[in-house]
């Protein structure tokens, strides 16, 4: 599965917040949404990657499914 965990991490570390993501002109819906863990698309990842200046692994990262957690 996706995780978002790295953007989460990278905002702290650049000390950048939901609010301030808002005034660069990422939707809020989209940022909520994430926080969720629902899907989302290149686009947004690339808009992420722009106004945070980083690479996509410090906004998603693939973590392996708990096989245990299927049941």
């Amino acid at each position: 599965m996706i995780s978002y965990k790295p953007l989460f991490e990278t905002m702290k570390k650049k000390h950048i917040s939901s609010y301030k993501l808002q005034k660069a002109g990422f939707s809020r819906a989209t940022y909520y949404s994430i926080r969720q863990g629902n899907s989302v698309s290149t686009n947004t990842i690339n808009q992420l990657c722009r106004l945070l200046h980083c690479s996509v692994s410090e906004v998603m990262e693939y973590v392996e499914d708990d096989p245990t957690d299927q049941q």
